[in-house]
């Protein structure tokens, strides 16, 4: 079967790069290779020196140790290392699914996650997050809707597109329910590190499970997307052969001088964490301030974790309509709710960049001249 076309990314492909300002980016700032080289000396002489040849088919070694230095029990032989998130899960579900196989899917999500499962020939069950809990998810839905059939059960914390981070109690039931039943818990954590509050991380998944896998990229948390350097993490060596074979039908193998910059960041993490975090902590503040301003235009529900969020529009004519009109009028880019196949009510906004400002003073001249919803 074929997947569905990715709606989200045909959307991006059209208005991204047109768009003046883009408020809806899931990613984090980034930078130049000269200011990524700098962080170490000696950096720019050694990416002047490196081969172009293929690398391994599983990552650099270097790479693998300085992804294994971000968990707490894994080994470089549990890494596999792929181009960006995107290729990683089409490779974990085209290697762990089979036509009947059923899924348990966090929703609304990235639709990879879902849509792959589904053009595969899974049956695919919604696990929904509830906007009037917070967005929360309830791991008794999970434990009512396994099967004898269940493979794999999805979960995305920290939650594009709405923020959400499960309390690490729940986090954990999940884990032990799933262990308990064989199945295989795929989290996306590629906003691992994001957390407003530290104390509110949640462990990694292949860390708590033997059996988890476990998502991650340096386009997210480190701001470094132009890399398309992503990555499985897992104990579970079975997943880790099937999906380096089907790997081989994929990229093969990642760019040398890509991984060469990703394990570099690796190494100086804290350093774009922390200047990431400080962009997200005040662009929050500005966002805060926005919608305490149109509190009548807007529903706003603060997130926990991560660059986006999924606020509400309370105006008659929708979100689609709105998010069109911004777009078409005024430059300014945002994502409709129904891109995650959830409804005409919300919209995403990321505020991982810089020029958030001046994208959210674009937005207020343009709220100026459309009526307020009574």
């Amino acid at each position: 079967m074929r997947p569905d076309a990715f709606r989200i990314e045909r959307f991006f492909a059209e208005y991204e790069f047109r768009a003046p300002y883009l408020l809806c980016a899931s990613d984090l700032e980034s930078m130049t290779v000269g200011e990524l080289l700098a962080l170490e000396p000696g950096a720019a002489d050694r990416l002047g020196g490196l081969w172009l040849g293929y690398t391994e088919s599983t990552g650099s070694p270097a790479l693998r140790e300085a992804i294994a230095g971000v968990y707490e029990t894994i080994s470089p032989e549990d890494v596999l290392v792929h181009v960006g998130a995107e290729e990683a899960i089409f490779a974990f579900m085209n290697a762990v699914l089979a036509p009947g196989d059923h899924v348990i899917a966090h929703a609304p999500a990235y639709a990879s996650l879902h849509e792959v499962a589904r053009s595969i020939g899974c049956e695919v069950t919604p696990w929904p997050a509830e906007e009037a809990a917070g967005w929360a998810l309830d791991v008794d839905f999970v434990a009512r809707s396994i099967r004898p059939t269940t493979k794999v059960v999805v979960v995305n914390c920290p939650h594009n597109p709405t923020g959400y981070l499960m309390p690490r109690d729940d986090f954990r039931a999940l884990l032990e329910l799933a262990d308990r039943r064989g199945v295989i818990v795929f989290s996306d954590e590629v906003y691992r590190f994001l957390e407003y509050d530290e104390a509110d991380r949640l462990p990694a998944a292949c860390d708590a499970s033997e059996l988890a896998v476990s998502l991650g990229v340096v386009s997210k948390s480190l701001g470094l997307a132009g890399l398309r350097v992503g990555w499985v993490v897992t104990r579970n060596r079975a997943v880790l052969r099937a999906m380096a074979e089907i790997k081989d039908y994929l990229s093969i193998c990642g760019s040398a001088p890509s991984e060469f910059l990703a394990e570099l960041a690796l190494r100086h993490r804290d350093v774009l964490l922390r200047r990431n975090l400080a962009i997200v902590r005040g662009n929050l503040e500005m966002l805060d301030a926005f919608f305490g301003r149109h509190h009548d235009r807007f529903a706003w529900r603060r997130p926990k974790a991560g660059p986006v969020a999924f606020p509400a529009y309370l105006g008659p004519e929708g979100s689609d309509r709105f998010c069109a009109e911004l777009r078409d009028r005024a430059g300014v880019l945002l994502l409709p709710g129904s891109l995650f196949d959830h409804g005409n009510r919300h919209f995403r906004l990321g505020f991982g960049r810089r020029d958030l400002a001046a994208g959210l003073e674009r937005l207020e001249e343009h709220l100026r001249g459309v009526r307020a919803p009574a």
